[in-house]
């Protein structure tokens, strides 16, 4: 987002800890559910986008239109919200979208947060990717944007019945419709991170031949926290390939210390002799 964009949106997120502050997180969750709803309207409705984010207007002049559109079809706490973001700047319409569906799941984390199940959704969310991206048919079918998207959403609701919290599967079909302009997978791993920045942690990814054990896993976790001054969240998967060792991604940051790694520099300097 652009510096006008990021400040309306900071705005929007500063009424929604407000409104969270006092309310149930089932209200929260019904709540983010309109705001979603919203997000999604806007997608399919180009010109209203650029109505309710063109300068030339006020943004009384947005509020009252966005009001006038949505009153009586969310709830209040959904509008009040919403009209508050849309009467900020925004740069292009696109970012008032991008602000909407963000606060959206901003508003369903904060759910979570309330009822104390973020850590679980955390998890929830990073074990379904890594069951996408283990199998190529399961992958296609919920990428596949020629899908209809009821079709998608209701194969991720058979696969995680009883297996994940409500707001976990609200989350994963706000992946399926394309959160930020990212393909299915990746917009679960964004997921995953606002999930763990929500609760003041930074994501490791950590890719290992076999399984680390609970401490070696803890041990990890305390080293990495040491380095980067932030509790980390370690997000292991496992991969034989790389024969052995440990290759760790925390944001842009990349350390390989595989077996793999090292026979490919290995095989490398030898075919360059």
């Amino acid at each position: 987002m652009q510096a006008a964009s990021r400040e309306s949106y900071a705005a929007g997120v500063e009424r929604l800890d407000a409104y969270v502050r006092g309310a149930e997180p089932s209200a929260v969750a019904s709540t983010a559910d309109d705001v979603l709803s919203v997000a999604a309207l806007l997608r399919r409705e180009p010109r209203l986008r650029r109505a309710l984010s063109d300068p030339a207007r006020s943004g009384e002049d947005r509020g009252a239109l966005l009001t006038g559109i949505l009153t009586g079809k969310v709830g209040a706490d959904a509008l009040d919200l919403l009209t508050a973001l849309v009467s900020g700047r925004w740069s292009a319409p696109s970012e008032l979208l991008d602000g909407v569906e963000r606060l959206g799941v901003e508003a369903l984390l904060a759910s979570a947060d309330s009822a104390g199940e973020l850590g679980e959704v955390e998890d929830e969310l990073f074990r379904f990717g890594q069951v996408v991206s283990g199998s190529t048919e399961l992958s296609n079918a919920l990428s596949d944007p020629m899908a209809p998207a009821e079709r998608r959403a209701g194969l991720t609701g058979q696969l995680l019945d009883g297996k994940a919290r409500p707001v976990t599967v609200r989350l994963v079909e706000a992946a399926l419709a394309g959160f930020g302009g990212r393909s299915f997978v990746g917009a679960l791993t964004r997921l995953v991170e606002l999930a763990a920045d929500r609760r003041d942690r930074q994501v490791a990814y950590v890719t290992v031949a076999a399984p680390l054990s609970d401490e070696e896993e803890r041990r990890l976790g305390a080293r990495l926290t040491e380095m980067y001054g932030r509790e980390v969240s370690v997000k292991q998967t496992v991969d034989p390939d790389v024969l052995g060792g440990v290759r760790v991604r925390v944001g842009s940051d990349l350390y390989d210390g595989t077996v793999l790694r090292r026979l490919n520099e290995t095989r490398n300097a030898l075919a360059k002799r």
